[in-house]
């Protein structure tokens, strides 16, 4: 390819550190998801179910390419030997204090979902719906599966047991509270995010399906929020597959969750019940502004330009996750991501998201004409955008105790053109979120 060795040699001397899930694992998921929504939409396929439906049509092809062209079963971070499984008898007792651990643990789920009456509200409550039809299931299969894992695993006493040996008062050896807490944090991230994530499935699934497409290449708006509304949806069923494939055959448990606060507090704001960008909201930018359609309406020529970069934006918001494959969730370390947009950026999605909010809504420009709301819009949008910053650094925080983030993020700085660009237009020094930090052992978790 190269002509001269001049140029040849700083790709080779400095190449990218390897991506813990390969291209080829998201399109297999998206092609799988495409061929569905192709027939759903000849046959008016548009309900929840279809959606869930679609759900697995993007995850067992993600499954299978893992298995069977990256073999991610044999990488050493799953923690399992499959050669040699040591006796059932050998690992009985230990199967059965980690089940007690994790029943106890979904135990204290259902709790809370009881509690919460959001849950049960809206569209939560086909969420909850979900989770009633597949709990007996989990309950049965958590048997059977853990007996077959631990044999095989170099580590079981991992979070889950030291659960269960506090719950049985067992005395055998220390319990590892961080584990515990470790473990506990990793559940919590799944039940809050998968149950909302299950709840949105539906609505954007439904509403790509419907949409009609009769004269929409003539119309800039018409076209640009059908797509814009097909990648929220297949970012949304990316994520959601994330969520459920939490496994140590497929590499894809989680390693660890976020242990800081900050973290857990600038997350949740950004999502229900908690969010404070929502309509009425203390960070609720909205009242007094429009959208690009409304400020550009009558210029055609823009119209299709902005509309072609707000899709453009939502297509690399949809690619930063779909580039996770089966490996996606907030406040979780579950592998290094550094293929995709993340070979350009180490927060692509929240630039990208961000950066489509100022774009779509123009918060200088409002429609009562006082200065006031513009400064207030403007404010708030711009304290939205300084909550994704903060998590951001929490994420390279919580990251960088792993070398393997080091590595790349410092690749990064080095190569990535939105880092360098950055740099060369402020004269800023990047200072990741984990500087000062010492490495942390991750250890199997």
């Amino acid at each position: 390819m190269y002509h001269d060795a001049h140029l040849a040699s700083p790709a080779k001397a400095d190449p990218r550190p390897k991506s813990a899930v390969s291209t080829g694992c998201g399109l297999a998921g998206l092609a799988g998801m495409a061929c569905w929504l192709v027939f759903a939409r000849m046959k008016g396929l548009d309900g929840p179910y279809a959606a869930l439906v679609n759900l697995v049509a993007g995850g067992v092809p993600m499954v299978l390419w893992a298995l069977l062209v990256d073999k991610v079963h044999r990488n050493p971070s799953t923690g399992v030997k499959w050669e040699n499984p040591r006796p059932l008898r050998e690992t009985l007792d230990i199967s059965i204090t980690k089940i007690a651990g994790l029943w106890l643990t979904w135990g204290g789920i259902a709790a809370i979902y009881s509690v919460c009456r959001f849950y049960w509200e809206g569209n939560f409550a086909f969420a909850m719906w979900c989770f009633q039809i597949a709990a007996p299931a989990l309950f049965i299969l958590s048997v059977p599966y853990i007996m077959w894992i631990d044999r095989r695993l170099e580590k079981p006493k991992d979070g889950a047991w030291m659960l269960g040996a506090w719950l049985l008062g067992s005395k055998d050896e220390p319990i590892d509270d961080a584990a515990i807490h470790n473990h506990l944090r990793s559940w919590a991230v799944k039940a809050f995010f998968l149950a909302f994530m299950l709840a949105i499935v539906p609505p954007g699934y439904s509403q790509f399906v419907r949409a009609s497409t009769d004269g929409i290449l003539n119309n800039p708006i018409a076209l640009a929020n059908w797509l814009i509304t097909g990648m929220f949806m297949l970012d949304v069923a990316f994520a959601t597959v994330g969520y459920i494939l939490t496994f140590r055959p497929l590499d894809s448990h989680i390693r660890t969750a976020n242990p800081y606060a900050a973290g857990w507090a600038f997350a949740l704001i950004c999502y229900p019940p908690f969010i404070l960008m929502g309509n009425g909201g203390p960070l609720d930018y909205h009242p007094g502004t429009s959208d690009w359609t409304h400020w550009l309406a009558g210029y055609d020529i823009l119209l299709w330009i902005v509309g072609a970069v707000l899709v453009a934006l939502t297509a690399i918001y949809a690619w930063a996750t779909m580039a996770f494959g089966f490996r996606f969730s907030n406040l979780t370390h579950r592998g290094i991501i550094t293929h995709g947009p993340y070979a350009w950026t180490r927060h692509p999605a929240y630039l990208s998201k961000n950066l489509f909010w100022w774009i779509s809504t123009c918060p200088l420009l409002v429609t009562t004409g006082s200065l006031y709301d513009a400064v207030r819009a403007t404010v708030l949008l711009a304290a939205v955008s300084g909550v994704y910053y903060i998590r951001a650094k929490t994420e390279e925080k919580h990251l960088g105790a792993d070398p393997a983030y080091r590595e790349y993020s410092e690749w990064m700085e080095r190569n990535a053109p939105v880092p360098r660009l950055v740099a060369w237009v402020t004269g800023w020094t990047f200072k990741p979120g984990y500087a000062g930090l010492k490495d942390v052992d991750q250890g199997a978790g």
